[in-house]
């Protein structure tokens, strides 16, 4: 298999200085680089992902007219809040 090279990227020299002190042991600064770049690609093919169902239910949410109400699903969310805290407390007492 063929590698390609990322492109240097120039930055202060406190940045730099900056994750030169983060490297782990024996980690050097170009697999610290892929890294970061791995890292940076999966989160936003995550977020292009989540935004794509987003918009699918959204979609389907107009089509079928069949949705709940923001304020509905709040409450909804708050009351299992307040559940999971009362556990909590409960299980500390």
């Amino acid at each position: 298999m063929k590698f390609a090279t990322i492109p240097s990227v120039r930055v202060e020299p406190e940045l730099l200085e900056e994750v030169e002190k983060l490297l782990s042991e024996g980690e050097s600064l170009p697999a610290f680089v892929e890294t970061a770049v791995r890292s940076a690609v999966r989160e936003r093919q995550n977020q292009a992902e989540f935004v794509a169902r987003g918009l699918q239910s959204l979609a389907r949410s107009k089509q079928t007219r069949c949705f709940v109400e923001s304020d509905e699903v709040l409450r909804r969310l708050n009351d299992k809040l307040s559940a999971a805290n009362t556990r909590k407390a409960a299980a500390r007492s």
